[in-house]
């Protein structure tokens, strides 16, 4: 199959294309960076959704429930599942998405495990990448990080919304606000709702802890995925209105500048920032680059800088 034909396939949706393309993405191959040439000025199609938070919080039980209801909405979604890696394989250890259920005859849903790499930050390397592999071919990508709690954050710089999950009695504010993640989400999931009062306190708590950062105004839902699931409709109603009143060209933008500044530092060091005059010499520079430049543009931006 020639760069083109594959493009051309991702393009149109074909499903074992996408799944051929994030493979050469993930093995790091030239025609991978080709294809991701070649579709990148179509990835503004998918709504990218990023969904972190601690291990056992339920994440991969509250997405089986929320693609359910997608589906049910005639929404196409594919999700990045990215899992802690074998030190001995490299590979996906956990293989997230075999807790996701879904209909697997179904093109309009993909479910696809990566593995973490090592890396921190809660995402692989190429799930950037892998995430606009899949943006022309479904309305909705959703990335599943690995769930290491506090170094979560890179998850920002490739999704339009982020929804941190915690599940109740997970702490009480101080704990939260220890935690870092308070500043990241744009909504927060309070899982096992059924649970009832500790539930309720959770939610509080969260409540609480968004206020001292200075973020009352993300919303706090409460859900549940014990079968019959409640609060998925209102959590999938949420993150369609988070997407309306968000510029997405411009967070776009931020977060594409951001992933080129962070992934040159992860490769050359801070001392080859300070070569550049500091991070805010570096921040000027790549805001002066074309609007529509790609994370891969920037950064070799960056680098012929040094």
């Amino acid at each position: 199959m020639t760069d083109r034909s594959l493009s051309e396939r991702v393009l149109a949706g074909d499903a074992r294309a996408v799944a051929r393309a994030i493979s050469l993405i993930e093995d790091e191959s030239p025609a991978g960076a080709e294809l991701i040439r070649r579709v990148f000025a179509h990835t503004g199609r998918a709504y990218l959704i990023g969904v972190t938070g601690p291990p056992g919080a339920g994440k991969s039980s509250l997405l089986s429930a929320l693609v359910a209801e997608w589906r049910r909405r005639a929404t196409t979604v594919a999700v990045l599942a990215v899992d802690p890696s074998s030190k001995r394989s490299g590979g996906s250890l956990l293989g997230d998405r075999a807790r996701i259920e879904h209909d697997p005859r179904d093109d309009g849903v993909l479910i696809r495990s990566t593995a973490a790499a090592g890396r921190l930050g809660g995402l692989a390397a190429a799930t950037r990448e892998a995430a606009e592999a899949l943006a022309p071919a479904f309305d909705v990508v959703v990335i599943e990080t690995v769930g290491v709690g506090q170094s979560e954050t890179d998850v920002e710089d490739v999704c339009d919304t982020v929804a941190v999950v915690v599940q109740p009695a997970s702490g009480d504010v101080l704990q939260f606000l220890k935690a870092g993640i308070m500043e990241v989400p744009d909504l927060l999931v309070v899982t096992k709702a059924d649970l009832g009062d500790v539930a309720t306190r959770s939610r509080r708590d969260l409540g609480q802890a968004l206020k001292a950062v200075g973020s009352a105004e993300v919303p706090v839902l409460a859900v549940s995925s014990v079968p019959p699931p409640s609060g998925i409709e209102e959590l999938a109603d949420a993150l369609e209105a988070h997407r309306e009143r968000t510029d997405l060209a411009e967070r776009r933008l931020r977060a594409r500048r951001g992933a080129a500044l962070r992934e040159f530092t992860a490769e050359h060091g801070e001392r080859a920032l300070r070569d550049l005059g500091g991070r805010r010499a570096a921040e000027r520079l790549l805001d002066d680059q074309d609007a529509g430049a790609s994370v891969s543009d920037l950064l070799a931006t960056l680098e012929a800088a040094r």
